[in-house]
């Protein structure tokens, strides 16, 4: 079905430009790309605050993957914006796509059911497309991309098995952080259209390092991180954490945002719940839920349905 759904992408987009069909190729495939480092992300996360408190752990990422970015950028001759205005919105940036929702995310992980964290945290479609409707209508939204969001939900619940909805109302308190959470990157990926012209490099590292500006002094006062003694598992987590699951995967996130739209790019969300559970069945001898093939059919169905191009051809990103 991914091959069908690329080869009607093409059929699409074929008389708006000669360049289009291999663009949409690559963005299909970095959407998958996408959906991997961030479906990866919760068993780092898992493992690494398991000795490293959530605030220290959360900090430390931002720190590490803001570094790895700014010496990338350094290497290719790139450097970062002056003008304060556009570190302002690197701040608001920092804040409702990494220092709030990474925090919130981490602390809620030490006491909710996998499962259901991930049905949870997949929700940011539904987030992007009540935004888009209601308030900021940034991009044209169709019955078929209601239908993809809608589609996408169902089939993420199935892979998972109904059963994790057993675990709703169980640590409530854990759970809405997890919703704020979704609820913070879907505005995150309507606000970071606003670097539209900036290599995806540049946003990417200045919301990083601000989001270790604004966290790091808070895990000195709250968390002691001088008397933590984590695992090397742990450690380990951070840095696979830090470098491709945050520096790799942002960069590839504001591409996303401004070539196939908010919309498209929060559909990820859907596509990395059976890509985390397909590792887990080749790598740790997982076993999937009955209803799982069903709900990868769901799932396929809604991601074509969200990522599925208008008229308008997309647009090449910037780098």
């Amino acid at each position: 079905m991914i091959i069908q759904m690329i080869n009607a992408l093409k059929v699409k987009n074929m008389t708006a430009s000669p360049n289009a069909t291999p663009l949409l190729a690559k963005e299909v495939a970095l959407l998958a790309l996408l959906a991997t480092l961030w479906g990866a992300s919760y068993t780092f996360i898992r493992i690494g605050v398991e000795t490293i408190p959530p605030i220290t752990f959360i900090a430390a990422r931002t720190l590490i993957a803001g570094g790895v970015l700014l010496a990338i950028i350094k290497m290719r001759g790139l450097s970062l914006p002056k003008n304060p205005a556009i570190w302002k919105r690197f701040f608001v940036q920092a804040c409702i796509n990494s220092v709030i929702p990474f925090t919130l995310i981490a602390w809620a992980e030490q006491s909710v059911n996998a499962g259901l964290a991930t049905i949870l945290n997949s929700t940011t479609p539904i987030f992007v497309f009540l935004l888009t409707v209601l308030i900021t209508r940034h991009e044209v939204v169709t019955p078929r991309k209601l239908f993809g969001t809608l589609a996408g939900v169902m089939g993420i619940s199935l892979i998972i098995g109904m059963e994790a909805f057993e675990g709703v109302g169980n640590e409530l308190l854990a759970q809405v952080a997890i919703v704020a959470a979704t609820f913070s990157y879907a505005v995150a990926a309507i606000f970071g259209r606003s670097f539209k012209g900036l290599n995806p490099m540049i946003p990417a590292a200045g919301s990083m390092i601000c989001g270790a500006i604004i966290l790091i002094p808070v895990s000195l006062i709250v968390d002691h991180p001088w008397t933590i003694t984590p695992s090397s598992d742990s450690i380990l987590a951070l840095i696979g954490l830090s470098v491709f699951s945050t520096a790799l995967a942002f960069t590839i996130y504001f591409r996303l945002i401004h070539t196939v739209g908010s919309i498209s790019t929060a559909s990820q969300a859907y596509l990395r719940v059976p890509i985390g559970v397909g590792i887990g069945v080749i790598f740790l001898g997982e076993t999937l839920a009955s209803t799982a093939w069903l709900g990868l059919i769901f799932v396929v169905m809604g991601v074509a349905a969200m990522t599925f191009p208008s008229r308008r051809k997309i647009a090449p990103a910037a780098g």
